[in-house]
């Protein structure tokens, strides 16, 4: 058992527990105010006792910890770190993807490209077997298996990294950024602020383009097949969250121990909750990914959304 299990039991008191617990001591107006000052009360403890076990889970994996969790049924949401700059890595795929379909990109074309391509790339499981895909194909590689090439390759066709700028911009999302190609976008240095995002405002782009308008439905509905056929995440979030729950998500991996993973997850006979936890290293450039440090933030997550 994690050592920050017990306390999260008590996060049930956020949100709409916390309005629960307001709506059960009816009464006149000094009742009411009780009431509200209980609920109130509860709700601070509740948030404390996450964010400190938030802040054990960075003492315990030597990490900086960024969350951003959102209930899309209830409302309630939880953060930590949440307006702090990370590193993106590969969570900036499903946002260049996105740009794509709303650009009108002929999904059916056939794109070229070279030795060159998939060796400068870094990373091409997919790419690396042919030299031709269709531009539907290429969008399928970068979200289900983070294949640099076909990242490249649909940055290229979208004008180059500050297309994603461009497009975050353009669905109101002012601070997430993305300013060089793969492989370079994932040397994570502390202190940098290009190819960054936060969670909150990674979380909230994501809805947009998957609960959202910001793509047409039909396109909205092939991201998200697209995202729940991933390959990549599955020791991180999705292995700290109930296993009857269902998932659509993006990882990404860079130095320093850059560990990240942007998702939405599906709890039965509930609305979505969106989920974005990104983390880092900043001691050690050479760091190992930390997957278990995600699976334990998704339980945490799970646990104060419930």
């Amino acid at each position: 058992m994690h050592p920050c299990s017990h306390p999260a039991r008590r996060y049930l008191l956020t949100g709409a527990a916390a309005t629960a617990l307001t709506l059960a001591l009816p009464g006149p107006p000094a009742a009411a105010a009780t009431a509200n000052t209980i609920t109130a009360t509860a709700t601070a403890t509740a948030t404390a006792e996450l964010h400190a076990a938030f802040r054990e889970l960075e003492r315990q994996h030597g990490a900086r910890l960024g969350v951003f969790g959102y209930d899309t049924g209830s409302g309630a949401a939880v953060g930590h770190r949440a307006d702090e700059a990370f590193p993106l890595c590969s969570t900036f795929k499903p946002l260049a993807v996105a740009a794509v379909l709303r650009g009108g990109d002929d999904l059916a074309a056939r794109v070229r490209y070279t030795d060159r391509d998939v060796a400068d790339s870094g990373y091409a499981p997919v790419t690396g077997r042919t030299r031709v895909l269709t531009v539907a194909e290429l969008c399928a590689a970068a979200v289900e298996f983070s294949d640099n090439t076909a990242a490249n390759l649909l940055l290229r066709r979208l004008g180059g990294p500050t297309a994603v700028t461009r497009f975050c911009r353009s669905l109101g999302d002012p601070v997430t950024r993305l300013d060089r190609w793969e492989p370079d976008l994932n040397s994570a240095e502390p202190g940098r602020s290009t190819d960054t995002s936060t969670p909150r405002a990674l979380a909230r782009t994501f809805a947009r383009l998957t609960l959202g308008d910001a793509l047409a439905r039909a396109h909205r509905a092939r991201l998200t097949a697209w995202l729940r056929a991933a390959t990549t995440g599955t020791y991180r979030l999705r292995a700290g969250l109930p296993p009857d729950w269902a998932h659509a998500d993006k990882t990404g991996t860079g130095s320093y121990g850059t560990t990240n993973d942007l998702a939405l997850t599906w709890p039965p006979h509930r609305a979505p909750l969106v989920l974005a936890v990104l983390s880092t290293k900043p001691a050690t450039p050479t760091a190992a990914p930390d997957e278990p440090l995600l699976a334990r933030t998704a339980t945490l997550l799970a646990r104060a959304l419930s």
